[in-house]
């Protein structure tokens, strides 16, 4: 996967979907591989991902429900698209060109994965389609002013394609008719073994950062862009998730586990870059990520607490991680970090890649 610069147009060609529903729908991607992304309208969720390991045998390698109702009372954000603002934001007001806005907060003070009703809930039109060997999905949502105390009415689409070399690529396209704030991600839980009965410590993760971001009592950060080396945090050679995960780390303890964002680039850039590379021996499963934005934040399901998934399977601790690829958090109270204000009508445009392969 080379650097590239993003390609912000995408023809739509043999649409399945003409007019949106606001029904719950659940639609599949696949490619000649038999590699398959089952995806609902529901947030833009991903339901199953199945992919072949060493053997060639395909299994469903991300968490999930057995019912799409489950996506709406669901409080782990499983699969979904995460907005307008990922991750946290400490306060409950932003300021804007300016302007003082109140923003829906939890309790703590803080603002969290888009609020009350995030794009997580929300219900998106759907059109599929199929573009030579590339199919895939656009999803579409209006978030309308001052939802969630942000302002401007928001335009969103999110693209799913699945192409010949098993990479899932997603691209987000926005526009505001007023300057707003916009930090978006997607939250799959991921484990390459393909049976979340396993945890995901054995699994071996590699980082392309060299510093992360430290955070405080309610996991905001705190300003600093700490160095990795000599932490717990060093993921710049491939690390067994486990290796460190119960050291005796203030910043481990606060959140139960890795739950923190690592740096790729400290300004924004339209660049695609090599993220994080995941193994998993047994299945012989790879991951390699690639985006845009300038952080990825690593959580390895810390408060998975006996949820009911699929197949009536029990997510405990540790049955899936995520690697979801953002902007810094809490930026607006932090300016040496990489803006998310987005311009009232300028088009916001990102891009993550998670390519699967086999293990060398």
């Amino acid at each position: 996967m080379k650097d590239e610069k993003p390609n912000d147009t995408l023809e739509l060609i043999e649409p399945v979907l003409k007019k949106p529903s606001p029904s719950l729908n659940t639609y599949t991607i696949e490619n000649a591989n038999g590699t398959r992304l089952v995806v609902s309208n529901i947030g833009a969720a991903v339901l199953s991902f199945f992919v072949k390991d060493r053997s060639g045998i395909h299994s469903d390698i991300v968490l999930g429900y057995d019912n799409l109702a489950d996506y709406l009372i669901d409080e782990v954000y499983m699969g979904t698209v995460v907005g307008r603002n990922a991750n946290r934001i400490g306060g409950a007001r932003v300021l804007i060109e300016g302007r003082s806005y109140k923003i829906s907060i939890k309790n703590g003070g803080y603002h969290h994965h888009g609020g009350v009703t995030g794009f997580n809930k929300k219900i998106f039109s759907a059109e599929p389609f199929r573009q030579g060997d590339l199919s895939g999905i656009v999803f579409r949502y209006t978030s309308p002013h001052l939802e969630e105390g942000f302002p401007g009415e928001l335009s969103l689409e999110v693209t799913y394609t699945l192409d010949i070399e098993d990479a899932w690529t997603i691209e987000y396209r926005a526009v505001s008719t007023r300057t707003t704030l916009l930090n978006l991600t997607q939250h799959t839980y991921f484990n390459l073994s393909g049976d979340p009965s396993k945890s995901i410590e054995e699994h071996e993760l590699k980082i392309l950062s060299q510093h992360y971001l430290p955070v405080n009592k309610l996991q905001l950060p705190t300003g600093e862009l700490a160095m990795l080396t000599d932490t717990p945090f060093d993921f710049s050679r491939f690390k067994k998730i486990a290796t460190d995960i119960t050291q005796n780390n203030e910043q481990l303890k606060l959140s139960r586990g890795y739950d923190h964002s690592f740096v790729l680039k400290t300004k924004t850039s339209s660049v695609l870059k090599h993220a994080a590379v995941v193994k998993e021996a047994q299945s012989g499963r790879r991951m390699d990520v690639y985006t845009t934005e300038p952080c990825i934040h690593f959580y390895t399901g810390n408060f998975l607490d006996n949820i009911k998934g699929k197949g009536g399977m029990i997510y405990r601790q540790r049955a899936g991680f995520c690697l979801e690829t953002q902007h810094f958090p809490d930026a607006p109270n932090h300016p040496h970090f990489p803006s998310t204000i987005l311009q009232a009508g300028k088009r916001f445009y990102s891009k993550t890649v998670f390519k699967l392969s086999l293990i060398d």
